[in-house]
């Protein structure tokens, strides 16, 4: 027997482990799981080069709890140590960062990932356990060895009869531990960080029913039941995931089920998947799911989650992937990120930040090559995954150069084109008289369809721009497209929004032009319309209502966050009022020499033009019926 003190100077690391890791006890799971998946992964590795003269078998890890002597085990059937090898690794190499460890981090704050970090996985079993056991058989042939350990510096080691290969842990829960002796606890934490663990876990057994196959011996009670009912492990990990294959072996049927896998709760199908697998310049695996998206920017974040082989690490994958992806579901695999380690270690570590440049360039090309291999049904999921493209244009410039290839730009008529599409089409009839292209758009089809349909019957396109955000991306697009401009359709009156040589002449004077100007501001309240008179055809409306384009593109852009200027969105809504000098009503107006009578036909047309715009609303709608009830008696 042997008895000794762990190599460390300081005697205080055990209360140092509990307090440090006082918030994330359960990862002590995850720790021991792992050392035990690694024990038996090295040694299938050894007995596939000969290294090892052992059988290596089907080994599993068990899971066992011990609920009436408070005690958890964990057992598996991989490498196991020798009393040699327990002294060393257990004893010392485990405590070589000790010092550096308490050195660090006596005076910081609780930082979850410490354990790992400092190569003390197995001494997270102290934060449960007032006491440790190793039961441990080498695969060599040599005696098996029995470790024990308070907590303090002290152990023992003794020698085992344990006579099959492998190491079996037990941990003697402590009191303020308990609630990890409860089934539904334990079983909580492996589904949580062990569920895809190379190395079949079992946690108990379940019923199983099993065909009879003819000619089996079977009691006579069962003769009559094809089916009999056996007791079977049960496995409580997926030791293949999808991510671990090679996409050519998998159908669009295994992806399904695999998000099903990941998201039990989530009964919309994606929309489409995205296989990363790259072995140079780090390496990585992982399957991304594009879901149907809203439209609001508020979306569920952190749904892809982060493992390293295969061992759960975290949902918060801010700083490892692309910002704009945050919306996706799936799962990244990667062994370069480390395991335990702060947020601001990740985000300056040179190797997460090509792995987000990585699949950053890697959606895109999936996103070009979905657009080009099947545009038709691209287009149809376009509404549902637009939002994160659009962001993607904006946060990340790397997606921005490729965007061109597959962003696109929906018509009113649900015509799809590219930027590209979308300047040849309308080159010819929306260049202006200074060789601008304009691109007209709407945010809202039913809101604005007066303004569409005019537009519409002059042959211009009308492109369907909806998000929140778009007034930052148009924005974009033009300073980085010379010559072009995006206008809303609702800006300006149409002969004003794209220019032309052929201006109308208005039918009125310039003194009947001043003197309706001056009728129309005295009954049009100043603070929110600004009164403009402009010759259009006689059979266009005869006011229209528009809300200049950089005001309200600013307006918008301070609410959606950022971009806009200092104040804007407690701007208030400005409106320009257009009169129509070659409309009949506004010679009406000019005409009648009735005070009462002009203010009446004033208010009427501004509450006409005020409800195409959706603006008449409450006490002024109320007024409005009313009034128009009394001009049809």
């Amino acid at each position: 027997m042997t008895t000794g003190k762990i190599n460390v100077s300081v005697e205080n690391i055990f209360p140092l482990i509990k307090k440090f890791l006082y918030s994330d006890h359960e990862i002590f799971l995850r720790e021991l799981v792992s050392n035990a998946t690694d024990a038996t992964l090295k040694l299938k590795h050894l007995t596939s080069i000969g290294e090892a003269k052992v059988e290596y078998g089907n080994p599993i890890i068990e899971v066992k709890i011990d609920k009436e002597g408070k005690k958890l085990h964990l057992i598996d059937q991989g490498l196991g140590m020798t009393a040699e090898e327990v002294e060393k690794y257990i004893n010392q190499i485990a405590f070589s960062g000790a010092e550096e460890f308490l050195e660090k981090y006596k005076d910081s704050a609780k930082d979850s990932g410490i354990i790992g970090h400092f190569g003390l996985g197995f001494y997270s079993a102290f934060m449960v356990a007032s006491k440790v056991e190793i039961i441990t058989k080498s695969h060599k042939d040599e005696p098996a060895a029995h470790w024990t350990c308070d907590g303090s510096p002290e152990f023992t080691l003794v020698a085992h009869d344990k006579n099959d290969r492998g190491t079996e842990i037990i941990l003697h829960i402590a009191e303020d531990s308990l609630e990890f002796l409860e089934e539904f606890k334990i079983r909580e934490l492996l589904t949580k960080y062990n569920k895809f663990m190379p190395v079949p876990i079992k946690f108990g057994t379940r019923t199983e029913k099993i065909e009879q196959k003819k000619g089996e011996s079977v009691a006579e009670e069962d003769k009559d039941n094809i089916f009999t009912e056996v007791e079977v492990d049960n496995i409580i990990n997926n030791p293949n995931p999808a991510w671990t294959k090679q996409p050519v072996d998998l159908t669009d049927e295994d992806y399904k089920n695999f998000y099903r896998e990941l998201y039990p709760m989530q009964f919309e199908e994606p929309l489409f998947n995205i296989h990363l697998n790259v072995d140079y310049p780090f390496n990585l695996t992982g399957i991304l799911y594009f879901p149907k998206m809203s439209a609001d920017l508020q979306m569920q974040k952190d749904k892809i989650q982060l493992y390293q082989n295969q061992v759960y690490v975290t949902d918060n994958v801010e700083g490892i992937v692309p910002e704009f992806l945050g919306m996706l579901k799936g799962v990244i695999d990667s062994p370069d990120i480390p395991l335990n380690v702060s947020r601001s270690y990740l985000q300056a570590d040179g190797n997460v930040k090509k792995i987000s440049n990585y699949i950053t360039r890697k959606v895109a090309d999936k996103l070009k090559s979905l657009f080009t291999e099947n545009r038709e049904d691209f287009e149809k999921k376009w509404n549902d995954i637009k939002i994160v493209l659009e962001y993607g244009m904006l946060s990340e410039p790397k997606f921005y150069e490729k965007a061109g290839d597959f962003v696109l730009y929906p018509s009113v008529e649900e015509k799809y084109y590219t930027l590209t599409e979308l300047k040849e089409a309308i080159t010819a009839n929306q260049t202006d008289k200074n060789g601008k292209l304009v691109v007209l758009y709407t945010s809202n089809k039913d809101a604005q369809h007066g303004y569409i349909e005019i537009a519409k019957e002059k042959g211009y396109e009308v492109i369907l721009l909806d998000s929140p955000i778009i007034s930052h991306l148009i924005q974009k697009l033009e300073s980085d497209n010379e010559n072009l401009t995006f206008v809303r359709v609702d800006s300006d009156h149409i002969d004003k929004l794209i220019q032309k040589e052929d201006a109308q002449i208005s039918k009125l004077s310039e003194d009947e032009s001043t003197k309706l100007k001056t009728v129309v501001e005295e009954i049009v309240p100043k603070a929110n319309y600004s009164v403009q008179l402009e010759p259009m055809d006689s059979t266009s409306a005869p006011f229209i209502i528009t809300q200049p384009e950089f005001m309200r593109r600013m307006k918008e852009m301070s609410q959606s966050g950022g971009g806009g200027m200092f104040g804007m969105g407690n701007f208030p809504e400005m409106y320009n009022l257009v009169v129509n000098t070659n409309s009949e009503l506004a010679t009406t107006i000019l005409n009648t020499d009735d005070k009462s009578a002009q203010e009446s036909l004033v208010r009427q047309a501004l509450d006409l033009a005020k409800i195409s715009q959706g603006l008449l609303k409450g006490e002024e709608l109320t007024a409005f019926v009313k009034r128009s009830f009394e001009l049809i008696k």
